[in-house]
């Protein structure tokens, strides 16, 4: 596996993700699609922009730790490998 994926899997790193995911998705999918969810017209289409709108800040926030991370600690997975 590789050295960045194993970082990106560790239960820190994911734990993170998931509380920024959830979070600013959240906010997001309020701002972009409260009309449809109002009025209860969510389409599948609706649903998969959803699921990318939460999608998106889990990858972002996965990037940035393991990043900073890999930057902080580099010996410390290289050693690993």
């Amino acid at each position: 596996m590789s050295i960045w994926l194993r970082c990106a899997c560790e239960p820190k790193v994911v734990l993170r993700a998931i509380k920024y995911a959830l979070f600013v998705g959240i906010i997001l999918i309020l701002i972009n699609h409260v009309d449809h969810i109002f009025w209860g017209e969510v389409t599948g289409v609706d649903l998969i922009k959803m699921g990318l709108t939460v999608l998106v800040p889990y990858l972002v926030s996965t990037f940035s730790s393991v990043g900073a991370i890999l930057e902080m600690q580099p010996t410390k997975y290289r050693n690993e490998a």
